[in-house]
């Protein structure tokens, strides 16, 4: 790994996901395809959140931190945070930051319940509390799963949503939209329906 980031310059991480996900040991790369976000997406999501200058964006179960930095290559102007409760995969994350060196990523260790939403501007969501569900692909046992805390966090998230401003924007990927309010309009889809984006009025 060292000689490949002496290697590379900021930039030639995000050729492609495999280029980037070298920034990983292999274990993570491994949980790439299921978990982590594509570039491609990263950059859409960026460019529909980050539409300001310093625009607060947070990452709900920011994993090991590949949407954020990926953003944060593609829309620098703006300033990125992950909430992720798996302590090695924040420490994951924080070394890939400072390879980049990125100045404008910030990761937090601890449940998103226990922040404060009115930090941040938009929001960024990659169904992580699917995992909780009765025979997904989990990223490992180091936490507990219930349908209960499926159930729990979707409502929380939602209650934290409705409380926002109008103008709020939210990018869900792959999500079952049991988080979102009805005060929240989706003004486009892409990636198959996937990927949405979501302004609140």
């Amino acid at each position: 790994m060292a000689l490949l980031e002496k290697r590379l310059r900021p930039e030639k991480w995000f050729g492609s996901n495999e280029q980037f996900n070298l920034i990983y040991p292999l274990s993570i790369r491994n949980l790439a395809i299921r978990h982590w976000t594509p570039l491609e997406v990263a950059q859409k999501a960026a460019d529909f959140l980050a539409a300001e200058a310093g625009a607060k964006i947070l990452d709900i179960g920011s994993g090991v931190g590949k949407f954020s930095l990926a953003a944060a290559y593609f829309k620098p102007h703006a300033l990125y945070y992950g909430i992720e409760q798996r302590k090695s995969l924040i420490n994951h994350a924080e070394t890939a930051r400072e390879i980049l060196r990125f100045q404008n990523v910030f990761f937090t260790h601890g449940n998103f319940t226990r922040l404060d939403f009115r930090n941040f501007d938009h929001f960024y969501f990659y169904n992580s509390f699917y995992e909780n569900l009765t025979g997904t692909h989990k990223i490992d046992d180091s936490i507990d799963y219930s349908v209960e805390l499926f159930s729990y966090y979707n409502r929380y998230l939602y209650k934290m949503l409705e409380q926002k401003k109008p103008g709020t924007k939210l990018v869900t990927f792959h999500s079952l939209e049991n988080e979102i309010p009805p005060s929240y309009h989706e003004v486009e889809a892409a990636c198959n329906n996937q990927l949405k984006f979501w302004v609140k009025v």
